[in-house]
């Protein structure tokens, strides 16, 4: 007899998943406080960023992480293996971390995840577990979480239809159209991964090296399914410039407090 509930089963099916988190970038736009450490070791609380998103990732079963690296990888690498050796760590070099965007480092990644579930994280995306196990429990083959809030330039929108579907994805969509701000955490199906990957092949074939990986999504989304995951109870914030990150100190850490 089969006693596990619902949710522990949607979950078991999932904890062999790896995930691939981007944490290439230099993060020129918080100099200087990235300026000698990269972006997901700036502490928060106490913690880092990437202490929290492993907290995450460990909370749903999840021991094998890719990272994609480039800017003071070398640090991320020391941290990751000292502070998480039960956690399996590879690492994918981006070697044009400075004038590239996550469209090319996700594209390095394809190799190792085409035709795999993998989870995605922006690796400056501060978040609850809570927000990760969500993602996982989505019985949606590909989910992505998204903030429902008004938007304005900055944020990678989402276009949804009644039924939870994402049919745009971008930064340049009219905000007025949008339900909310995709925050950089997903969990991609096999089914979908192929095509990803060839979309993300076709923006670096096309020379478009410094775009948002969630330009691949677009080209993909009238065909192939993306599901909203409604994060908008919970804290979590991207952490592009010092406003936010100031706000991550204060606002949304207060609310993590509170959720404990």
């Amino acid at each position: 007899m089969n006693t596990m509930s619902d949710e522990q089963s949607i979950v078991a099916q999932k904890v062999n998943m790896q995930a691939v988190i981007l944490v290439a970038g230099v993060s020129r736009r918080l100099f200087p406080l990235t300026e000698f450490r990269p972006k997901c070791l700036m502490e928060i609380g106490g913690q880092t960023i990437f202490d929290y998103q492993m907290q995450a990732l460990l909370s749903v079963g999840v021991k094998k992480v890719c990272l994609v690296v480039g800017y003071r990888r070398e640090q991320i690498k020391e941290y990751a293996e000292t502070n998480y050796p039960n956690i399996e760590f590879s690492y994918l070099i981006n070697h044009f971390f400075f004038d590239t965007n996550t469209a090319y480092s996700l594209w390095i990644a394809g190799q190792e995840f085409v035709d795999r579930n993998f989870i995605y994280l922006n690796g400056d995306v501060l978040f609850e577990p809570r927000l990760l196990k969500r993602v996982m429990e989505s019985p949606d083959g590909t989910a992505l979480a998204v903030e429902c809030k008004p938007c304005g330039e900055e944020e990678v929108k989402v276009v949804v239809d009644d039924d939870g579907r994402i049919h745009e994805i971008g930064k340049a969509l009219d905000p007025s159209r949008c339900a909310g701000e995709f925050i950089g955490v997903a969990r991609f199906n096999a089914t979908v991964t192929s095509y990803l990957f060839k979309a993300l092949e076709r923006l670096k074939v096309e020379g478009h090296r410094n775009v948002y990986f969630e330009a691949a999504l677009a080209d993909m989304a009238a065909e192939h399914p993306f599901h909203m995951v409604d994060v908008t109870d919970l804290p979590c914030v991207e952490i592009d410039f010092q406003e936010d990150y100031e706000s991550a100190r204060t606002a949304v850490l207060s609310r993590f407090q509170a959720n404990h």
